[in-house]
């Protein structure tokens, strides 16, 4: 009998750094190759190193350091979103029983949404079977919380009936919450399936007006500096987006496969028709809850991967209120003037860099501090691409590849082509596109979100008896922020330009009781 040869266990660190930062599911495997856990992530790659870090097993308790000592390889599927991801959880944990997973192993199913449209007074109600009995069903759902919040909106919006069964009660007559847009015991049952009606559009995700205008709602409370206000419409639309998005239902063939940079970066190049390899791409994204902070990211990918060191955020200077495009025009135009500029900054002595194309002299200078990308995407549709269109040619960046790419049916926009293009929902092309373009949003919302907290924090200081606009500018510029003046003391205070003693006695005082 042959001696038993022990393996070593695989080293997993470069399959760990290839992981995206994607929400998505991932299956621990042993050394037998069998399923032992099953696990959701809002970020993959944070997510799974998690699981090999030296310190994890030193504090976790012994089922956990168990499955850390069983695991030899992994996998992962990337998804659209968190909620995808908890069902696709769900479907894996029924299908593989992982010895080291409790939830979904009693089988419990998500909820759903049930309408019987052939009911005198038809009830959205919720259940977790769906029956071949003629109903109508929405769903499955993953997020609860959220569902309940939509049915409520629901009941207020569209006055329709929510849970029990039958016609009316006196009291659901009687109810404000159901007298829109006439009162109940007003409405006939045929009027009453209109309302029904337009509630399953909209629990369809067919009512983009209604989303437009609690957007508009949200942008307006923030205008008015109404934060409070804001934040509540802000979560309200979370949670309808959660509840109308619509959810891929998974089967065994139709899962996600793990993500390949190099094979998706190939078939980029060739959806595309690119002349070369998109080694290096730059994504731009526009944020703007209100116009007091418009804000833009430009993040990179390099060989298909995030090149955070290259990421640029920039505040809009240049335009008035919400204008998308020409906020775009803007970023673009400071990012490729600058690149262009620092090229001719790093090559004084070029005489002909003026006089050939600026993209050629680049290309003939590159380094890895100075160099175009090989594919540049906004994220939008038409209006967004024309706008960075204009500003690459007026710079004389003609022939650098360009795309927008629209996120609500995932759009294709190239120029000179009045048809957008779609690619499979399975491609590895748009898989990519996706990657940089949610990451292009990611940090774009984050920047705007740090510039809202400071703002909220700035207006403490409006509220100061004696410290004008002009006051408080001065005090945010010499300090930072309002923490940072919270602990300094009255003479630092009193040092600063147009601020007396008597004012940062008052401004000490002021901020000690908020």
């Amino acid at each position: 009998m042959p001696p038993l040869v022990h393996k070593e266990k695989p080293d997993l660190s470069k399959k760990i750094h290839e992981l995206p930062h994607k929400p998505g599911v991932y299956l621990m495997r042993d050394r037998l190759n069998r399923v032992i856990y099953v696990g959701k992530a809002r970020n993959l790659r944070k997510r799974v190193g998690q699981y090999f870090m030296p310190s994890r097993k030193m504090t976790a308790d012994l089922k956990t350091r168990a499955l850390l000592d069983s695991i030899w390889d992994f996998e992962v599927h990337t998804v659209k979103s968190e909620p995808e991801a908890l069902l696709l959880e769900g479907r894996l944990i029924k299908e593989y029983r992982p010895r080291y997973n409790v939830s979904f192993r009693d089988d419990k199913r998500f909820l759903l949404v049930k309408v019987d449209e052939r009911d005198e007074w038809p009830r959205f109600r919720l259940t977790r079977i769906k029956k071949d009995d003629g109903a109508r069903y929405f769903g499955p759902f993953a997020h609860a919380g959220a569902l309940r919040q939509t049915l409520t909106f629901m009941r207020k919006k569209f006055g329709v009936l929510t849970f029990g069964r039958g016609s009316p009660t006196p009291r659901e007559l009687k109810s404000s919450t159901y007298q829109v847009p006439m009162k109940l015991a007003d409405t006939t049952a045929e009027q009453y399936r209109e309302r029904v009606t337009k509630a399953c559009e909209f629990l369809a995700g067919e009512s983009r007006e209604m989303f437009a205008q609690l957007e508009e709602e949200m942008r307006a409370a923030a205008a008015n500096l109404d934060f409070e206000r804001a934040a509540e419409m802000r979560n309200m639309l979370d949670d309808l987006r959660q509840t109308t998005k619509q959810m891929r239902r998974f089967t065994r063939h139709s899962l996600p496969s793990a993500i390949d940079p190099a094979a998706d970066l190939q078939a980029l190049r060739n959806a595309l028709n690119l002349p070369r390899l998109p080694r290096v791409m730059e994504c731009f994204d526009i944020s703007n809850i209100s116009t007091t902070h418009v804000v833009a990211s430009m993040v990179c990918f390099r060989d298909g991967v995030p090149d955070k060191s290259n990421y640029r955020r920039y505040r809009i200077k240049t335009v008035e209120g919400q204008d998308d495009f020409a906020s775009m025009a803007e970023v673009v135009r400071r990012r490729y003037s600058r690149i262009l500029l620092e090229a001719k900054e790093a090559h004084p002595d070029e005489a002909e860099f003026s006089q050939e194309n600026p993209a050629e002299a680049i290309a003939r200078f590159s380094t890895t501090f100075v160099r175009l990308p090989d594919l540049v995407i906004v994220d939008g549709g038409k209006g967004q691409l024309s706008s960075a269109c204009r500003e690459l040619q007026r710079l004389g960046l003609h022939e650098l590849p360009i795309i927008g790419l629209a996120k609500e049916f995932e759009e294709i926009y190239r120029p000179a082509n009045p048809l957008p293009m779609r690619l499979p929902e399975d491609s590895g092309a748009l898989r990519l596109l996706q990657r940089i373009r949610d990451e292009a949003h990611r940090f774009a919302n984050s920047y705007h979100q740090l510039l809202m907290k400071r703002r909220i924090a700035e207006s403490i200081l409006d509220d100061c008896p004696g410290v004008s606009e002009h006051r408080k500018q001065l005090l945010l510029t010499k300090f930072g922020s309002v923490e940072r003046l919270r602990k300094a003391s009255v003479e630092q205070i009193a040092a600063t330009e147009g601020i007396g003693q008597k004012l940062a006695e008052h401004v000490v005082a002021f901020l000690a009781t908020r």
